[in-house]
């Protein structure tokens, strides 16, 4: 993540709600749809949330889908009009033939590395993600605010060492602290700010 010993921080926040995550429906990186008007209000809501808790975000990274980039531009209006930078590296994955089906349908394809028809499978999604957060290392210094999707937590996770699988409502922010060790590792704590 950054130099032997060095401490970072970082958030990621899931976008406002959509008309699939609504109805429960499996929405990947290949489907490009808005927020619904709730997931618009969610982000705004957010976004005052984020401002009261001070947690001094200095820069905002969106995925390029539309839904991401509605949340991201919200937040940063509220805050005054942060930099919004737009990285497609960090689209969610890609679903092939099980978007818009019911979650409960392939929850379990998931949860066992599963590659959809026509998505990307786990590795990729894993290495793609990957890149992207190399590219967000340059920005640690500013705390940077990660917009993206449910699939991008829980990776930005499993890629930062932690064995639990990370889970995030729509319109939640959840903060990353960490130390990057001399092996490689990080030393890693999660929290939800917004509960304490």
């Amino acid at each position: 993540m950054s130099a032997p010993g060095a401490p970072f921080t970082f958030y990621f926040v899931r976008h406002g709600i959509t008309e699939q995550n609504f109805k429960g429906l499996r929405c990947g990186g290949d489907v490009d749809v808005p927020l619904m008007d709730m997931g618009c209000d969610q982000a705004f809501l957010l976004a005052k949330q984020i401002l009261h808790m001070d947690l001094g975000i200095g820069t905002i990274v969106a995925s390029s889908l539309i839904r991401t980039r509605q949340t991201a531009l919200i937040i940063s209006g509220v805050m005054g009009g942060l930099p919004v930078e737009v990285e497609p590296l960090f689209n969610e994955r890609r679903l092939g033939e099980w978007n818009n089906r019911p979650i409960e349908e392939t929850e379990d394809l998931i949860r066992k590395k599963v590659p959809p028809p026509g998505g990307e499978t786990e590795e990729q999604f894993t290495e793609r993600i990957g890149r992207a957060v190399d590219r967000v290392l340059p920005l640690l210094p500013r705390r940077p605010l990660i917009v993206s999707s449910k699939g991008v937590g829980r990776i930005l996770n499993t890629i930062l060492g932690s064995e639990e699988r990370l889970l995030v409502a729509n319109g939640e922010v959840v903060e990353f602290t960490g130390v990057a060790e001399s092996d490689g590792t990080v030393s890693l704590q999660i929290r939800r700010p917004h509960q304490f």
